[in-house]
This record gives C-alpha cells, sequence and structure tokens, in this order.
C-alpha cells in the first residue's frame, strides 16, 4: 500500500442509548473506573493503519466528549461532530469532516469497546485488496426464520451465516458512491456494508473476535467487565 494513502476512522457514538436505560450517553458509563469510549479510542489511537479519528456524538455529549479525549491523552481525533438522528446520517456528517486527502474510512461503533489495534489493522489490510472489508463472526447458534406469528417457517445454515462487526473499512470514493445512491432513493441503512451491497459492490468478511460485543442492554455490562478481567481487552 502506498505511504500516501491516509486513512480516517469515523466513530460513531451518537446514539441515544435508550435500551441501556441509563439516562445518559453508554459512551460514558465506566468499565473498571475508565469510559467505554476511551477503551474504544485507544485502539484506535494505536492502530498503525489509523492516521486520524472523527468522533461523532450526540449534541449534549460534545463538551463531555472532549474533555474526556484530553483527559485521557486520545491523540489522532482531529474533529469532534454533533450526529444525526439516524446512525446513517452520523456517520455522514462524520465523513463530512475527514481531512479531504482520506482515502479510506474507517467506520466503527464508539460501543465496541473491546476491539484492538491488531483486528482494525487486519480489517484495513483486507481493504486494501478488496476495496470493502468488514470485521465478522461465524453463527454459532442456529438461527431460524420465522413467520408474523412467531412460528418457524425454516432452518437457516449456520454454513453461510456470519454476524457482522465493525470497524467495516471502504475505499472513500466507493463509500461515497453508495451514500449518495441511498440518499437520492431516501434509503436509511443500520450498516454501512449495506451500502455498498445495494450499489452491487462485494464487501469481504474478514475474521474478528467473539469478544468484539456492541454494548447495547444492562446485560452486556457484566459480559464486557467479565471480558476485561479475563485480559482479552486492550486496557
Amino acid at each position: 500500500m502506498p505511504n500516501k494513502d491516509i486513512c480516517c476512522a469515523v466513530i460513531a457514538a451518537a446514539g441515544s442509548s435508550s435500551r441501556m436505560g441509563e439516562g445518559s450517553s453508554k459512551q460514558f458509563l465506566f468499565l473498571n473506573k475508565i469510559p467505554v469510549i476511551v477503551y474504544t479510542l485507544r485502539a484506535f489511537d494505536a492502530a498503525q493503519t489509523v492516521d486520524s479519528i472523527v468522533v461523532v456524538c450526540r449534541q449534549q455529549d460534545t463538551a463531555r466528549m472532549k474533555k474526556t479525549i484530553l483527559k485521557f491523552d486520545i491523540q489522532k481525533v482531529s474533529h469532534i461532530i454533533s450526529g444525526g438522528n439516524t446512525r446513517q446520517k452520523s456517520v455522514a456528517a462524520g465523513i463530512a469532516a475527514v481531512s479531504p486527502e482520506t482515502d479510506w474510512l474507517i467506520i466503527h461503533d464508539g460501543d465496541r469497546p473491546f476491539i484492538s489495534p491488531e483486528l482494525i489493522d487486519g480489517c484495513v489490510r483486507s481493504a486494501y485488496r478488496t476495496g470493502a472489508s468488514a470485521l465478522a463472526v461465524p453463527v454459532k447458534d442456529t438461527v431460524k426464520a420465522v413467520d408474523r406469528d412467531q412460528n418457524v417457517v425454516s432452518t437457516l445454515s449456520r454454513e453461510n451465516l456470519w454476524a457482522v462487526q465493525t470497524p467495516q473499512v471502504f475505499r472513500k470514493d466507493l463509500y461515497l458512491k453508495a451514500l449518495k445512491e441511498a440518499e437520492c432513493k431516501r434509503k436509511d441503512y443500520t450498516d454501512d456494508c449495506q451500502l455498498l451491497e445495494h450499489i452491487g459492490i462485494p464487501v469481504h468478511l474478514c475474521i474478528g473476535s467473539y469478544d468484539n460485543i456492541k454494548l447495547t442492554v444492562p446485560e452486556d455490562i457484566p459480559l464486557a467487565e467479565m471480558i476485561l478481567k479475563q485480559g482479552t481487552s486492550m486496557q
């Protein structure tokens, strides 16, 4: 990969956190006395392939986010941006703030604190080869398709089922083309890979980690604490 290519990480941290039920952003929940968002940002700060970071958060969290980034000495953050009312709009706001020289976009959920620099770099290098790549893990459970009454319609083969994670890495021009198409058709997706899928661009999946969990509901916190205790995340 030529040295001139520049990678910017857009950290999506503008969700309402309503399912967590804490009354404030889950990005600032403490795990071992450290905010969730700090674990995430430290991993991107340490990743060799990441040149800069744009953090997208709720407008009311902007001052606290800046204070947290300064307190924990996160070096690569270039902008803190207020997000929109959907994930797609929040990511678009973050991308609008990246340097014009940026060649690659690395999009990651702020509430996935157990990502590692090694997984980030591996996903980016996969994207260098393919144009678009995302972390994912094979599904371990048996998955059923159901009807409206929750009756089983079919059993899906696990062989071809993967649970997608973040980061998801895209060549910037491909992502912007896909985003423009979605906006023109008034489509709003919850996953960035979907943008490219819907314009026919394949996204390569590379192996992630089952520890790379997304903190969504209160039941996720004990699991996160266990992952920390086992020392499987970067602290």
